[in-house]
């Protein structure tokens, strides 16, 4: 998909400089990619390690005493 944005010119240097990636186009998508991942992981962390729906998991081995 082909979009216009305006970029903060210094920001856009800074994120080449410190990623190496000089393209506007694959920066953009790399920051992208980058926003998916840590909001994925903030939603995930959110849930606190818990699904109350899930039913519990059989075990293999017995319970130890």
């Amino acid at each position: 998909m082909r979009t216009t944005i305006n970029l903060d010119d210094e920001l856009l240097e800074e994120a080449q400089r410190i990623t190496g990636v000089k393209g506007r186009t694959a920066l953009v998508h790399e920051g992208l990619r980058a926003l998916i991942e840590r909001e994925s992981a903030r939603r995930l962390a959110r849930l606190g390690g818990s699904e109350a729906q899930l039913r519990p998991v059989p075990r293999r081995r017995p319970e130890s005493a």
